[in-house]
């Protein structure tokens, strides 16, 4: 199996759907397109400058979409393929101080379930992998914070809850997600990734 990933850099989207084809075309045919490019913001969102909102968009929804379209035109061809796209838990349950990042993240669950039903006659597969908080992936790194001084004894026991969690994703976690996705030829869509993200869904 030969797989693309998008990495975790917004960098990694700036060259726009030709560049991407550029770089498809030199590196050869892929059967499965993982993005998991994407960056945090949390915090209120009335202190969220809109450009900064933009930027969150920018990578985690426009990155994707571009990623997705720059692949198509060769799984449409070969009739086959698979584009796996990770979200978040935060798709599962509605989660506080964390806005922009969940529209950002909702917005490529409405653009994957839709994208699904259109490239099924083509043969080709669209997934979504939802992982839940992983403390110790280089996520944590790409995450922005903005808590004015409103909203400091609000969020305080948010975070503080968020320092000590019963439940965890990891790093495998994602990965045997991500493997599950894109080997899977039913029609199952969602593929919560860790012990919070299963929780969750089992609680929607």
């Amino acid at each position: 199996m030969r797989c693309g990933v998008t990495g975790s850099k917004p960098d990694m989207v700036k060259p726009g759907v030709a560049g991407i084809a550029a770089a498809l075309d030199a590196s050869g045919p892929i059967d499965v397109l993982v993005n998991n490019a994407g960056v945090g913001l949390a915090g209120a969102f009335e202190a969220t400058p809109m450009a900064q909102a933009r930027r969150v968009f920018e990578t985690n929804t426009f990155g994707v979409m571009a990623m997705t379209q720059a692949v198509l035109p060769s799984f449409r061809a070969q009739r086959s393929g698979v584009v796996v796209n990770v979200t978040s838990s935060v798709a599962l349950a509605p989660m506080p101080l964390v806005a922009v990042y969940t529209a950002s993240k909702m917005a490529i669950e409405g653009f994957t379930g839709s994208l699904a039903h259109e490239l099924q006659a083509f043969n080709v597969r669209v997934k979504l992998v939802e992982p839940g908080y992983a403390p110790t992936t280089r996520f944590a790194q790409n995450t922005e914070l903005r808590i004015p001084e409103a909203y400091a004894s609000f969020a305080q026991p948010i975070f503080a809850a968020f320092a000590q969690p019963a439940l965890v994703t990891t790093e495998s976690d994602v990965a045997e997600a991500v493997w599950r996705a894109a080997n899977d030829g039913s029609a199952q869509l969602r593929f919560p990734a860790g012990a919070d993200a299963v929780a969750l869904a089992q609680a929607a």
